[in-house]
């Protein structure tokens, strides 16, 4: 423990005053102090003022909490609530410099003494930079008197600027120091206040500047307050949030459309594995050429999947053709059954694993910094701070109210001034990025947040996530509109069964809230192959289409299913058979025929060696049109569902709340630092009987123990466990039995179970 007058003594005394639950909001706020669990609050609050645990609190600073911080740590002496007001006095308000003072209290960067307030030696880790730019006379210029200044800079200086805005923020110079050449270019841009000395050696640029250098959004420091979310000039959504839910329900039902297609591409052809890791960008495009859509929106579709488990690498069952033996990417066994949700319940899943995903999806296609092509689901370590920033991003956007779209560059403005170390990380092209992602979710709508949208920031259960969605969700509809072109129109989201029959027997041409679908020949022939007839088609067209039906269509179906089927394969290994012997005959004039070794065994029976479906897809290759049979004469379907991998991984997306520590077992946390503390504490004036344990002291532990519980003393154990770890415990003792000591542990009053032979000492207290 720190000598009295040392910091963290102080700050000692000050967190072991606090009530229970204002140290459960400690350790909420920074979850790195309650792992692992601190013996006591003297630890904790060694741990609070390490420069490592400074530098992660300090992620959770907006500009205010910084300015507050820089001038605390700029003074030479502690100072009071009141000096720290009139040092940010007409930069910000006196309730919102109150408020972050007691956050910065609460959280334990700085603590309140009676002479004022206090900081440590590592307080400055907290800070979003090295130098001071908020406590500095150059902090209250406005963006245009900084444009001024860069506007007259010479070549030498701009380049210097430049090179800072773009690369490391801070740089080496020897020019630092106060005896350097006042005509290069360091002392110039110090003279101006457009970079500031962290030390003799170290320069660092001003954030404003850094800003208008690089032509982004600026990061004012002049004005502390935040910068408002003003709405962009795009006119209002007529319709308000309903007209929001719309757009983003037809959004979820094109997300849930495009992923069914990417995994039965990926099902038919899986992708294989690169050597480190991932799918190439030239697969991406493969499967989006098959998909009809681009490889950055394939790579976010994919990435979505792996995270709810729908697409796992390994060894494919069946194995797809051309097969090589390597490891590949395709659907899982669970994403049979997600296909079968209802469509609510698929969004609620991939809209959650967006959310969670730990990295940057959108950054799939761009080259990285040694000029290679990023592939989508790379073995590079997850990057914790994409999940952050894109719940940073949708919560700003809440924060501008219901129906409000802010303009891009006034989100980043407000993004940085809530988070200023982020502000190399959250530029124009990543925030835009990031709501577009967002809005072909279905979570942003006209750059606005919808209502799911909201709720899944809540972090509600899945069910009601579900609930809003279903809500939001046109009803399905159960008819379409037959039309004389052999197109149907369909006006809405088709009854799964319906759907599945159309998806049958016609193409999509156009996909959107109100989607368009073609019959074609082979489109008929596709739901003949799968054992629909042509009687069954027409009626399918008649009950369902509300307009009447045109005759160009039945004539198609009623001429297809009539060469449909004329020949029939079944198993023998396989057999051709047809009531018409001039087909057999051409059947077998063909060289397809020799290549499967057909030979007749009657006029209208043919037998081959060849497996069922290898002799149906020649047969059609020379332009028959054969149906499989089963052994019984039944119509069967052949069509593959695909390669499947037994995904090997467990768990599945998770909330993005996922590694919050449950408060339980922070008031555990808290119990056992009390219980550190009651243990730590110096006796209170008269003697303490001792008695050392092990074989030779046992008796005497014990008898002190008898004696503890015929007085209703209390009980300090030093105890050595199995592991080798000793604590030490404050104790009332119950029960003494078979060697084992059962006591209520003090103040938290859980039960312990001490074995006596492994106390080492055991004091009576008074």
């Amino acid at each position: 423990m720190s000598a009295p007058d040392q910091p963290t003594s102080r700050l000692d005394r000050v967190l072991a005053a606090r009530p229970d639950d204002e140290l459960v909001d400690l350790l909420r706020a920074r979850p790195d102090l309650a792992s692992p669990p601190p013996n006591g609050t003297g630890v904790l609050a060694q741990r609070a003022m390490s420069a490592g645990s400074m530098n992660l609190i300090g992620e959770n600073l907006d500009l205010l909490h910084a300015a507050v911080l820089e001038t605390l740590v700029d003074a030479d002496h502690p100072l009071r609530t009141a000096d720290v007001r009139r040092a940010l006095k007409g930069r910000a308000a006196r309730a919102d410099v109150d408020a972050r003072i007691a956050d910065l209290v609460a959280w334990a960067v700085v603590w309140e003494a009676d002479d004022g307030l206090h900081v440590a030696g590592h307080t400055p880790a907290a800070l979003p930079w090295r130098a001071r730019h908020l406590t500095t006379e150059a902090a209250t210029r406005t963006p245009e008197q900084w444009r001024e200044l860069l506007d007259g800079l010479a070549d030498g200086p701009r380049e210097v600027l430049t090179a800072l805005a773009t690369g490391p923020s801070v740089g080496m110079t020897r020019d630092a120091g106060p005896d350097a050449d006042p005509t290069r270019p360091v002392p110039i841009l110090l003279a101006a206040g457009l970079i500031s000395p962290v030390d003799h050696q170290l320069v660092e640029i001003e954030p404003t500047v850094a800003q208008l250098v690089r032509g982004e959004p600026l990061l004012r420091v002049d004005d502390l307050n935040p910068p408002p979310l003003s709405a962009s000039d795009r006119p209002g959504l007529p319709g308000g949030a309903k007209a929001l839910s719309a757009t983003a329900a037809g959004a979820a039902l094109e997300l849930l459309r495009e992923t069914g297609d990417v995994l039965t591409g990926l099902g038919r052809a899986p992708a294989p594995e690169l050597s480190a890791g991932g799918i190439g960008i030239r697969e991406l495009r493969r499967v989006a050429k098959d998909a009809g859509l681009d490889a950055r929106r394939v790579g976010l579709i994919v990435e979505l999947c792996a995270r709810e488990q729908l697409l796992d690498v390994g060894v494919p069952d069946p194995e797809p053709a051309g097969y090589d033996g390597g490891n590949v990417w395709a659907p899982t066994i669970a994403a049979d059954s997600w296909s079968h949700q209802s469509p609510a319940r698929k969004w609620a899943s991939l809209a959650s694993a967006w959310l969670g995903l730990p990295n940057r999806a959108w950054l799939i296609g761009e080259r990285d910094s040694e000029g290679t092509v990023i592939g989508a689901l790379t073995r590079a370590s997850p990057d914790p701070a994409a999940r952050r920033e894109r719940l940073l991003i949708l919560t700003a956007l809440d924060a501008a109210g219901h129906g409000v779209a802010p303009d891009v560059d006034a989100l980043v403005s407000h993004l940085l001034w809530l988070r200023p170390r982020l502000r190399r990380r959250l530029t124009r092209h990543t925030v835009a990025q990031t709501l577009r992602e967002a809005t072909e979710v279905g979570l942003v709508a006209h750059g606005a947040l919808t209502d799911v949208g909201r709720l899944l920031l809540s972090d509600v259960p899945r069910e009601e996530l579900t609930a809003a969605m279903d809500a939001a969700l046109p009803e399905p509809v159960d008819h379409f509109l037959a039309q004389a072109d052999l197109t149907l129109m369909v006006p809405g989201p088709m009854t799964p069964e319906l759907a599945a029959e159309v998806a049958l027997v016609a193409e999509l041409e156009s996909a959107g809230a109100a989607s368009v679908y073609r019959v074609t020949e082979n489109s008929v022939r596709r739901a003949l192959d799968a054992g629909r007839t042509g009687a069954e088609l027409n009626a399918l067209f008649t009950s369902h289409s509300s307009t009447p039906v045109p005759q160009a269509l039945t004539y198609l179906i009623d001429d297809v299913a009539r060469r449909h089927g004329t020949l029939r394969v079944g198993v023998a290994s396989s057999f051709v058979r047809c009531d018409d012997p001039a087909t057999m005959t051409a059947v077998l004039r063909t060289k397809e025929a020799d290549a499967l070794a057909l030979r007749p065994l009657a006029p209208t029976v043919l037998i081959s060696p060849a497996p069922l479906r290898d002799v149906l897809e020649a047969l059609r290759g020379a332009g028959f049109a054969p149906a499989a049979e089963d052994s019984s004469g039944a119509l069967v379907d052949l069509r593959s569902t695909g390669s499947r991998i037994n995904s090997r991984r467990r768990g599945g997306a998770g909330t993005h709340n996922g590694a919050r520590v449950p408060d339980d077992q922070l008031e555990g946390v808290v119990a056992r630092m009390r219980t550190a503390d009651a243990a730590g504490k110096p006796l209170r004036g008269g003697t303490a009987v001792r008695a050392t344990g092990g074989a030779s002291g046992g008796e005497s532990v014990s008898a002190l123990i008898g004696l503890a519980m015929r007085t209703g003393r209390q009980l300090r154990v030093d105890y050595v466990d199995s592991h080798g770890k000793a604590t030490r415990h404050v104790v009332k003792a119950r029960l003494l039995r078979a060697g084992r000591l059962i006591a209520s542990e003090l103040p938290s009053g859980n039960e312990v179970e001490l074995s006596v032979h492994r106390i080492t000492t055991v004091e009576l207290l008074d």
